[in-house]
């Protein structure tokens, strides 16, 4: 992926008035993820995401639009786990690229920027059948860590989880992307 593309890649917080783009973008995502989850849409054609609305309400909560060149291509739902009063990790509760901009590097740089935006420790996990987030996460935060992440299988959790800590930095002129 050429260098300009790279810096077109832009993370933001979605706003209110976003929520209607967000909740389209995730009706892409559940269609995607139907893949693997077996989900079905309900009477009036929709997956739905039942937990939306709590993006705006509960402050551990942070809802992402990922644009690039001024377009919409994704977005990011990021969690604050807060235990004993303090936080204790950052959780990718949904990430999502559209397919149009997959294997370019942007997801990259996006999940990257995240990290950098929120400094500290980090979990993110995938179901045990998918086999494209586990190798897109593994690459990425491999990557982004230098090695420096561990990966387990949590009892009650099909699937796997990779832990590891980010520091606040330019994910775009440190981090080099690749496919």
């Amino acid at each position: 992926m050429e260098k300009s593309l790279r810096e077109n890649v832009e993370v933001k917080r979605a706003t209110y008035g976003d929520k209607t783009v967000l909740r389209h973008l995730l009706e892409l995502y559940n269609y995607d993820f139907s893949e693997f989850n077996n989900a079905d849409v309900d009477e009036h054609g929709l997956f739905g995401y039942s937990y939306l609305d709590h993006y705006w309400v509960q402050e551990n909560r942070h809802p992402f639009l990922i644009r690039v060149a001024g377009k919409h291509a994704g977005f990011a739902l990021v969690k604050e786990k807060v235990q004993e009063g303090r936080l204790s990790a950052f959780f990718m509760a949904e990430f999502f690229v559209m397919r149009k901009y997959r294997g370019q590097g942007i997801s990259d740089v996006a999940a990257c920027s995240l990290f950098a935006l929120h400094p500290g420790d980090w979990t993110i996990s995938e179901t045990g059948n998918n086999q494209p987030a586990q190798r897109f996460w593994r690459k990425v935060i491999d990557r982004y860590t230098g090695g420096n992440f561990e990966e387990i299988q949590a009892d009650g959790w099909d699937g796997v989880i990779q832990t590891f800590t980010s520091e606040s930095r330019s994910p775009i002129a440190e981090y080099e992307v690749g496919d």
